[in-house]
């Protein structure tokens, strides 16, 4: 069974576990709670109405593989923290590259230029989150939706108080003649496309070349030492937060390399290293995939099936 969704923060790399539980961005813990366990009981073994088994079967799969693991992301106050860093990357991701952006949805294109945008946003979720659950056809394609809102809502929170361009000043017809030419507008100059160039004279570069050479020796907890402290010097170098991701994945940390992964696109979208980072990754999750989860907790909420 394929529960791949392709659209809106999913693009980045990103797992939008609001997308999936039908979740504005800023929705508290207890509204989180109340909403998984509406999903849950719709999408149970035990208590789901499908008509037909194979949505039935899909129904408990899509359970356990998405939706756990998506309620697990904010079950904890440590998760919830990571994930909110994350997720605060992927909106600085999000301007820089809105260039590139793509949006499909109707909901999200009416977003994209509502006036008062933080009730539209909320207004929409709810509305596709209604109906999010009640097939398997409308699923995936209510959580891509939702998905592109929460992608539209996080650049327009982004951008929020960056000043505009102010507009001309008003020409003066009356000291305009008759007998003026007018005046030629001036052909605009090309802007040139900027090239991200590697960075060399950073004070974080020396702890990369330590750090290197810890990874070298598969020292990953020392090279993430002197890494740290690299980023403490220099933020926004991506290359050292390439480096730390690049760790993070060898400890099997995906969720911290995902996090710095982003923090290294959002300075240069063309590192090298991060761009290996999120080709590991991809492939990690194609396995994962692959393989079927193990029954946890969430199999005895409702106390199992009867006998």
């Amino acid at each position: 069974m394929s529960f791949e969704m392709t659209k809106g923060l999913f693009k980045y790399d990103f797992t939008d576990q609001h997308a999936i539980l039908g979740i504005p961005l800023d929705a508290e813990f207890n509204d989180i709670r109340k909403r998984y366990m509406k999903i849950a009981r719709r999408l149970h073994s035990d208590t789901c109405s499908f008509e037909s088994q194979a949505d039935k079967d899909w129904a408990n799969q899509f359970l356990s593989k998405v939706v756990n693991p998506a309620y697990n992301k904010f079950s904890k106050e440590s998760d919830r923290k990571e994930y909110s860093l994350l997720l605060a990357a992927i909106g600085k991701r999000v301007v820089k590259e809105q260039a590139k952006m793509q949006i499909e949805s109707e909901a999200a294109k009416q977003l994209a230029t509502a006036q008062n945008w933080e009730e539209a946003y909320k207004t929409a979720v709810s509305k596709l989150a209604l109906k999010q659950y009640e097939s398997v056809k409308e699923t995936q394609e209510a959580i891509n939706q939702i998905s592109e809102l929460n992608m539209v809502y996080l650049l327009r929170k982004e951008r929020q108080g960056i000043p505009t361009q102010p507009p001309p000043p008003p020409t003066d017809d009356k000291r305009l003649k008759k007998t003026d030419p007018p005046t030629p507008t001036p052909t605009p100059t090309p802007t040139p496309i900027q090239v991200t160039q590697p960075r060399t004279d950073s004070p974080a570069e020396p702890y990369c070349r330590r750090a290197q050479g810890f990874m070298d020796s598969k020292s990953y907890a020392k090279a993430i030492l002197e890494l740290k402290e690299g980023v403490k010097r220099d933020p926004k170098y991506s290359k050292a937060h390439a480096m730390l991701a690049m760790c993070y994945v060898e400890q099997n940390q995906a969720t911290m390399a995902k996090l710095e992964m982003n923090k290294a696109f959002a300075s240069n979208p063309e590192e090298p290293t991060a761009l290996e980072v999120k080709k590991k990754l991809e492939q990690a999750s194609a396995k994962a995939k692959k393989g079927d989860d193990k029954p946890g907790f969430f199999a005895s909420l409702f106390g199992g099936k009867k006998k």
